[in-house]
């Protein structure tokens, strides 16, 4: 019998995000992502909840609203400034920016556009108003065991060490 998708499985897959209007893939994720289901939510919880009954060689598509994941864009959020005023390891498009409003509160900001006087940062999630589609297969479905149920995936195991022997130096 094979196995489906459901609590304490250990799940391999792979996955896209596709912009539903342009058909443009936005992010892929093409090493097998590994979770034990119903112990951690790797994902939005609409799409886990796609995945569940769901069997290994499946490939699914979970149309998502990212204004309901993540809240509608706010324009007050983007910022553009005279590229004088940020250090030279910021002026990059795609570079992350961690910020810190006057109350201590952080926020993610990323470099979107920049010209030879102005750079352009967004504090927006990149998927904020758009619909995407996710598009997930299915690598792997067998029963955790109890280290990865209480670990909420894989273990790995480091080298075996040896400590009761010396190695000379020389």
């Amino acid at each position: 019998m094979t196995d489906v998708i459901q609590d304490n499985k250990y799940v391999e897959l792979n996955y896209q995000v596709i912009d539903e209007k342009s058909g443009q893939v936005l992010t892929e994720v093409e090493f097998p992502l590994g979770y034990v289901h119903g112990v951690n939510e790797v994902l939005s919880p609409q799409v886990m909840g796609e995945l569940e009954g769901r069997a290994e060689g499946e490939t699914i598509e979970v149309p998502i609203d990212c204004n309901a994941l993540y809240g509608p864009r706010d324009e007050s959020l983007v910022i553009t400034e005279s590229i004088e005023n940020v250090p030279e390891e910021y002026r990059e498009v795609g570079t992350a920016i961690l910020m810190e409003n006057e109350r201590g509160q952080t926020k993610s900001f990323l470099v979107t556009r920049m010209d030879d006087q102005t750079i352009t940062i967004d504090g927006n999630n990149p998927l904020c108003g758009r619909q995407v589609v996710f598009k997930l297969k299915i690598l792997l479905v067998r029963d955790a065991s109890a280290a990865e149920i209480e670990h909420g995936g894989k273990v790995e195991t480091g080298p075996e060490i040896d400590s009761g022997r010396t190695v000379p130096i020389e």
